[in-house]
């Protein structure tokens, strides 16, 4: 996803770009555009990278836990299995 400030480096790359007769123009240009910007990125069904990481940790300890589980539950049916022999 792209960032707040790197949307806020491209505005002020195009407004750096403008001759300083028409900065007060550009200046609303600027603001516009990043609002514009900044609206249709939250509109897009995307998470954060600190989002992302935290559900990359969440899901490591799943799959952890999920396997002790799994290594449990054969050891259990292993179990039972002797006693049933």
């Amino acid at each position: 996803m792209i960032s707040v400030k790197k949307i806020e480096e491209i505005a002020k790359q195009v407004t750096d770009a403008i001759p300083p007769s028409v900065k007060n123009l550009a200046n609303d240009f600027e603001e516009k555009t990043k609002t514009v910007l900044q609206r249709k990125l939250a509109q897009l069904d995307v998470v954060t990278r600190e989002e992302f990481d935290v559900q990359t940790q969440v899901l490591i300890k799943t799959r952890e836990k999920l396997a002790t589980m799994d290594a449990k539950i054969a050891e259990l049916e292993a179990l039972i299995s002797n006693k049933e022999s």
